[in-house]
């Protein structure tokens, strides 16, 4: 088996070898990877913080020995990039922009610094909110994870990740994690509401903040009213989401 390393800022995994099929997620820097096959262009990839897979361009991408993978896939050695968006000096003395949540102890592995703040896992469960308004007003994009473009899931996912907990990529996924809450009352910022669909699958995610707000990505990531119904859109003075579950994670 072959292993891989994102060494550039953001790259998109794909549901099809194809440059034109859709963004299932996307790599950002430092994500390790375990390669599952292998075609002229592309691989297909397992993702190794989440286990998602799907397919990257052969040329966005270095390869690692699995030693070296197993040493860099140990939790608590990672240090992640707190940042909007900081810089990795290359070995060329090029500056490349990296993004919240990105893995900046394999800089130095791949013979790189790193410029910004940082921190290591775990942070305390007020950190998440703080986090969390830092994608404010960042555009939704199905399969984004980046304040430059997120999907429902992928925002929650990568404000975990910042702060050291680990979620699945995939909404329905991520709502089997954690402990459910009965009423709303017993939530707390940073706890995680979802949603679903007229047919009872949900595909809607938010993380609560106090006093009966939330923050999610719906058009942009944006805070709106929760209550025992769903998600109420004052814009739009409806109730665009119906409330599934809460779940207590941290």
């Amino acid at each position: 088996m072959q292993y891989g390393i994102c060494h550039l800022s953001i790259v998109p995994v794909r549901v099809s070898p194809d440059d034109s099929t859709a963004m299932v997620t996307q790599l950002v820097y430092g994500d390790l990877f375990k390669i599952k096959e292998n075609r002229k262009h592309w691989v297909r990839i397992v993702v190794a913080f989440d286990g998602q897979e799907g397919w990257v361009s052969k040329n966005q991408f270095k390869l690692v020995s699995e030693e070296d993978f197993n040493k860099l896939n140990i939790d608590k050695n990672q240090i992640l990039a707190t940042d909007f968006i900081s810089h990795i000096l290359t070995s060329e003395e090029i500056f490349q922009p990296i993004t919240l949540g990105a893995r900046i102890d394999v800089s130095g592995f791949l013979g790189q610094t790193h410029e910004g703040n940082s921190q290591k896992p775990k942070q305390d469960k007020s950190k998440l909110v703080e986090t969390a308004l830092l994608f404010l007003n960042a555009p939704s994009l199905s399969g984004g994870k980046t304040p430059f473009g997120v999907d429902c899931s992928g925002f929650t996912q990568m404000v975990y990740k910042a702060n050291g907990f680990k979620l699945f990529r995939n909404t329905e996924k991520q709502a089997t994690q954690g402990e459910a809450l009965s009423f709303i009352e017993e939530s707390e910022p940073g706890d995680l509401a979802f949603f679903d669909n007229s047919d009872g699958i949900i595909d809607h995610v938010g993380i609560i903040l106090k006093d009966n707000y939330i923050i999610h990505s719906y058009g942009y990531v944006r805070i709106d009213r929760i209550d025992h119904t769903g998600i109420f859109n004052p814009q739009e003075k409806i109730y665009t989401h119906k409330l599934r579950v809460i779940k207590k994670i941290i």
